[in-house]
């Protein structure tokens, strides 16, 4: 699956880590459900950060079609709201 974050770039995330990034981001639906700031800021920096972690990044010039766009690090529970789908940030 071809992942962007927004203002980053894309990586490449293995379908067998596709389990452990949809347990995060429960979580993150979880803190925006409940508007809480705090948790919301962690289990997205975890979100993202785990894609990172476990993502091989692709060379800047790659046109890729995105499967999955998430939102950057600094973007508000509001800007995330609006991202999620039926099935959250992640679908799966």
């Amino acid at each position: 699956m071809i992942v962007r974050i927004m203002g980053e770039g894309q990586v490449e995330i293995s379908a067998d880590d596709i389990g452990v990034l949809n347990e995060l981001d429960s979580e993150l639906e979880t803190a925006i459900e409940t508007d809480d700031e705090a948790v919301f800021r962690e289990k997205l920096h975890a979100l993202l950060d785990k894609v990172r972690h476990v993502g091989k990044a692709l060379p800047d010039d790659s046109l890729e079609p995105s499967e999955l766009i998430l939102p950057p690090a600094d973007a508000s529970i509001e800007e995330v709201r609006e991202m999620l789908g039926d099935q959250g940030l992640i679908p799966g």
